[in-house]
Formats: structure tokens, sequence, C-alpha cells
């Protein structure tokens, strides 16, 4: 039986991020200050299999980093995403009340095999691999099945949410980096840039459907979940009005909001100290039990 702990944070690193990255390794240490820290890289990223589909079903791959901790004996579970992974941890906390909502209007529902898989999980060193089968759409929990069924998945259970450096809407071309991230996202030349140089395997097919966007997922996070939106006001990527947008569709009496001065974009610009104060307002929203 697995022993019984207090709090695990799962780390949802950025895309072209791994967990093998000095700054996902350094953001775990730093957060291992305060609680017990599960890794992962997501699909198509460093050593994990499979296809990049950029925030899309990587909500699968954070959904199954949840569940291992579960598994490890952690009592209370938060996750902390950066850039794509806060776009995913936001996503997949409000998958649980999408989800909780259908069952109720739906009855019961039963849960298909797609193979869908979380590879690359670590905690405190330990690397291992986690498989969970479920039939989700790119809206997070719910589509017909063949026999025309409905089929849902139930996400993992989260006690705490905080997103870093996160888009609020999709599509977003409007500073010169996310324009090359579109460009190595939707060209064949840039898939292979992005293939070789930074060892992320990007999936050529466009989103069908395209999935639900942070600022729409945000208001169906559950209100007792404490959420916490940090970004830079040097973030070269997503500018203010992103973090901005997310928090009033949150509802700025549910959500806190960091605007960090000097602090420019996701895990690798994040510094120890800023880190820090995240663990530390985990802690203290997620008391033990």
């Amino acid at each position: 039986m697995a022993e019984v702990r207090e709090l695990a944070i799962v780390v949802a690193h950025g895309f072209t991020g791994a967990l093998e990255r000095p700054a996902v390794r350094r953001a775990a240490r730093v957060l291992g200050g305060s609680a017990g820290v599960v890794t992962f890289s997501f699909r198509g990223h460093g050593r994990s299999g499979g296809l990049s589909t950029v925030g899309d079903l990587e909500v699968l791959d954070l959904d199954a980093a949840v569940s291992w901790a579960r598994r490890l004996g952690y009592r209370r579970v938060a996750t902390v995403g950066f850039s794509m992974g806060g776009s995913v941890v936001l996503r997949h906390a409000a998958g649980q009340t999408v989800h909780a909502a259908v069952c109720s209007a739906a009855g019961p529902h039963d849960v298909r095999g797609a193979g869908a898989r979380g590879v690359g999980v670590r905690e405190d060193g330990v690397r291992g691999d986690v498989r969970r089968n479920a039939r989700v759409d790119g809206r997070g929990v719910v589509r017909p099945a063949r026999d025309g069924r409905t089929t849902a998945h139930s996400p993992a259970r989260v006690d705490a949410v905080v997103s870093v450096s996160s888009p609020a809407r999709w599509y977003y071309r409007g500073t010169a980096p996310m324009r090359r991230v579109h460009w190595a996202i939707t060209r064949p030349a840039g898939r292979l840039v992005s293939r070789l140089g930074l060892k992320t395997r990007i999936r050529a097919a466009d989103w069908d459907p395209v999935p639900l966007s942070p600022v729409e997922a945000v208001p169906l996070i559950d209100p007792d979940i404490p959420l916490l939106i940090v970004h830079g006001d040097r973030d070269g990527y997503f500018p203010l009005d992103h973090p901005l947008s997310l928090a009033d569709a949150a509802g700025r009496d549910r959500a806190e909001l960091w605007i960090e001065p000097g602090f420019g974009h996701a895990e690798n610009a994040a510094d120890d100290a800023l880190l820090r104060r995240i663990g530390d307002w985990l802690t203290g929203r997620v008391p033990a039990r």
C-alpha cells in the first residue's frame, strides 16, 4: 500500500521543454523545498514518445502525471504549468468541472481505451511510465463513441493550480517570438528544425476540433480550487493583456494575479525567488489534512 504523503506539485513544462532540461530540473529542485515534485515530458518532447499537439491532447499527459502522484500516496496534488504547460493546467482543471456537469446530466458513462500515454514521469529522481486509457476530444473530456454512446474521461482531481506565462487565446502572432513558434509548428521546415534542433516532434495535422482556449477554460474551474496566474512584465511572447484576460475571466475575487516586474517568459526566466514564492503560496493555500 502506498505511503500516505501530503502535497505533491506536478510541473508541466513549456513548449520545447522536457524533464531533462536544466530549467525544468531547477524548477523541480526549488519547488521540492515546499513539497514532493513530479516532473514529466509531454508527448513529442525529449525522450517521450508520440507527437506534440502543442497543448491539445497534452491534457492527457498531465492527467497521467497527476494520477501517478495520487498513486504514490499524496493526499493533495497541485499543478504548476509554464507557457504551453500553463494553458494545459488550466484546461485540465476546467475539465474536472465539465466532466462532473456532463455526468450529472447524462448519467452513467464508460471510458474507452484509446491508449493515451503519460511518459517520462519522475518523482524524487525515479523515472517511470504511466498508462491511462481514455477517449477525449480537444475540449477535454467528452466525445461520442462510434456506437453513438457518450464516452467520458474523468480527469484526476487537483487541489490547486498555478499557471505561469500562459497564453489566454490561441493563434496569437502579435510578437516576433510567437511568429517564430507558429513557423515551427505549421511549416515542414519549421517542424524539421524543431525535431532536430529542439528535440520536439510536432504533429502536422491541425487541431480538430479546436480545444477550449485558456480564457474560455478558467471560468469553468471549480471556485474551491485555489488559482494563481503569474506573468512577467517583460514577457516577449505574450503581452500583459493575456494574464489580465485570464484573471478577468476567472473573476478577480477568486483568482490571484501576480504581474512580476522584470520577469520574462516561463521556466527559463523564472528565478529561484519566484519559484520559492510559488511553492510558499501553494503550501499556504493547500493545507495538510
